[in-house]
């Protein structure tokens, strides 16, 4: 991954919203999953430095291809911030949902739906 500078204390005149201080408050009122936009611009990003970086794997977090459109989780934004996921966003241990599931899976065998005991 490349370095690039990220200026999360931007602050615009914009009097639409779509701009200005992007405060903890602001990024978790997001919602779950955000727009790439809108990430980048959490980052300070533009909108086509954005999308080159997603398209290369060297946007600041994790990027989900969702058909032809790009998602971001919003607690890779803030984990990536320094600021902690709200407390529905990790597994118990503090895993990602997804590696917790693979490490399920690789303990219980999938469930085949025959649970009817072998006679001796």
């Amino acid at each position: 991954m490349t370095s690039h500078h990220i200026d999360t204390q931007k602050a615009t005149d914009n009097p639409d919203g779509v701009g200005g201080l992007w405060t903890e408050e602001r990024i978790r009122a997001l919602g779950a999953i955000t727009d790439l936009p809108t990430a980048g611009r959490v980052f300070g990003l533009g909108r086509a430095l954005s999308y080159d970086l997603a398209r290369t794997g060297d946007f600041p977090v994790p990027v989900l291809r969702v058909g032809a459109r790009y998602k971001v989780p919003v607690a890779g934004i803030l984990t990536a911030l320094g600021l902690p996921p709200s407390p529905g966003d990790l597994t118990p241990g503090g895993m990602r949902s997804v590696d917790h599931q693979r490490e399920i899976s690789s303990i219980d065998p999938p469930h085949t739906g025959d649970d009817r005991k072998a006679e001796p």
